[in-house]
């Protein structure tokens, strides 16, 4: 415990001396250089840690109506690692992997860090890896680009003895290949950003009824034979060289492919960025979800990451 005290004193130190330095700085920092459209040079590392607790107690049913619902809480920690190994810094490449804790059943939302994993109301544990690619393609736009990211499904398959086999949602048990363009330009003198990302994600897998009721969980098959189509825009603002806050917008559907099942949701939302040290930024947000169709969550996002770039 004590170990644990002198850290986080040493870090709200940090933060501090950081904040009290000049910002008017001829040289950008990584908040305002190193957005997602930008890649790394060559030998360049980056890391990120990024947290997201999503909770609902409101979600549509089967007519888009809004209805009220047992609290349910789904945690998602993404771990991205990227390098640059290309000598035009154009292409780098990196491994994606996701650790997931849900519950159900109208339990407290900081419950999913116990990672229980009963089946009934609550599972846990590493879902997915994917290996990743980001490419430049055209050297005349620097602020464009695109990742291409295949996930494979990791978890294995839980079943309830000799009945219906449907225990609590994990997470989608499908491979999924997502392709996210980037494109991001910078104004008003540097102040003001505007960033925008549309994603193209392809859930390959059996449908839910054709699964095995005997060893497949079909409702993570929900998914599976359909486009994931997010488009998503943030406007920017850097009070300083070493922070900015922004706000955003994302309008996303799952169109169907084969499974019989489609989704939509509108989701607007907030955050802020700062430069802790030369190597890290640490970044917060909030997202709610305004709207829905077809069984979609009303819940809310918050969501906390820390990137290393070296």
């Amino acid at each position: 415990m004590r170990k644990i005290v002198v850290l986080a004193i040493a870090l709200v130190a940090n933060f501090v001396g950081f904040a009290q330095e000049d910002t008017e700085e001829a040289v950008k920092s990584n908040v305002q250089e190193f957005t997602p459209s930008k890649l790394l040079n060559k030998g360049q590392w980056d890391i990120k840690f990024f947290n997201s607790l999503y909770t609902q107690t409101e979600a549509t049913n089967e007519k888009s109506e809004s209805q009220k619902i047992a609290r349910q809480n789904f945690f998602t920690n993404t771990t991205e690692i990227y390098t640059g190994v290309s000598d035009n810094s154009r292409i780098n490449v990196g491994l994606i992997f996701q650790i997931r804790s849900n519950n159900y059943g109208g339990q407290s939302p900081l419950s999913v860090f116990d990672f229980d994993n009963n089946l009934t109301d609550s599972r846990s544990g590493l879902t997915t890896v994917a290996p990743s690619i980001r490419v430049q393609p055209f050297a005349s736009i620097p602020n464009f680009s695109f990742t291409s990211s295949v996930y494979f499904a990791i978890f294995k398959d839980e079943a309830f003895p000799g009945q219906f086999n449907d225990p609590a949602y994990l997470d989608k048990k499908s491979t999924f290949w997502e392709t996210k363009f980037f494109y991001d330009k910078t104004f008003g003198g540097g102040d003001w950003q505007v960033f925008t990302e549309a994603d193209f994600g392809f859930n390959f897998g059996e449908k839910g009824a054709d699964a095995d009721f005997n060893n497949s969980n079909v409702g993570e098959r929900f998914a599976n034979n359909s486009l994931f189509l997010p488009v998503s825009a943030f406007l920017s603002y850097f009070p300083s060289s070493k922070s900015t806050i922004f706000t955003n917008v994302q309008q996303a559907f799952l169109i169907d492919l084969g499974n019989d099942f489609s989704q939509n949701y509108t989701q607007l939302g907030l955050g802020g960025k700062y430069q802790l040290t030369e190597a890290l930024n640490l970044e917060a947000s909030f997202g709610k979800i305004v709207r829905g169709n077809n069984f979609q969550g009303l819940g809310q996002t918050f969501s906390l990451g820390l990137r290393a770039l070296f």
